[in-house]
């Protein structure tokens, strides 16, 4: 894993000398920090019996927002609004990608993908911190190529967009801070970017080409990754 091909902010700030500094740029997600800008945060998880009724699509959210007394337009609505457009948008080239609305699918689906023998993995930090520095410690480990990433949305339960791209290896990443305070960070690298996007924010914040180098980005709070063992 090469720290220059790392995405820069999104929660650390990467250096060349391995130093990592954690962003804080209004309420952004970052290692050991809530991600809270005022809509909906609360992970409340729903089994499939208890969300049969309740609707998840774009052509029903009058019905959705009237279910959780909430008003078009209205800050929370909006966050639920994009959240199912995301669960609805096409998926790319090698990707393959699924919502978990409740706690079955979440668990189904991955083992689906992955098989029986897995690993959920997230962010572990030692104490809070307001604004540490770390570095990278000794010892990364590959935790493998089958993954599945996903990513909490905003939504009145867990929602969970979750993902998996071909040629794509998760590490965890020993961090320490200059008070001694340990942490572990995933960093989730992508081998093949050619079938990316070429306006995405990577492309210009690392000033390289869709499939010519491989890009890394370490995951927010609110991200879990499932790993074969």
């Amino acid at each position: 894993m090469n720290a220059a091909n790392l995405i820069i902010g999104n929660p650390f700030k990467v250096k060349r000398d391995g130093v990592l500094s954690k962003e804080f740029e209004g309420n952004k997600n970052s290692l050991g920090a809530n991600h809270d800008n005022g809509a909906i945060n609360e992970t409340v998880y729903f089994f499939q019996e208890d969300l049969y009724p309740v609707p998840f699509s774009s052509d029903k959210l009058p019905e959705i927002l009237n279910r959780f007394s909430l008003e078009a337009g209205s800050r929370e609505a909006n966050a639920m609004k994009e959240t199912i457009k995301g669960c609805e948008r096409e998926v790319m080239t090698g990707q393959e990608m699924y919502c978990a609305t409740s706690f079955e699918s979440f668990v189904d689906s991955s083992i689906s993908k992955l098989g029986k023998n897995i690993e959920l993995l997230s962010n572990e930090l030692g104490k809070e911190k307001k604004n540490p520095v770390f570095t990278i410690d000794r010892e990364i480990q590959n935790m493998g190529e089958e993954e599945l990433v996903c990513h909490k949305m905003k939504y009145p339960y867990a929602v969970f967009v979750c993902h998996s791209i071909d040629r794509t290896a998760v590490y965890k990443v020993p961090l320490v801070s200059i008070d001694g305070t340990k942490a572990n960070a995933l960093a989730i690298c992508h081998e093949d970017t050619s079938a990316w996007n070429p306006d995405h924010p990577a492309f210009w914040i690392l000033k390289v080409k869709p499939g010519t180098v491989p890009i890394c980005q370490f995951i927010v709070r609110d991200t879990l990754v499932w790993v074969s063992k």
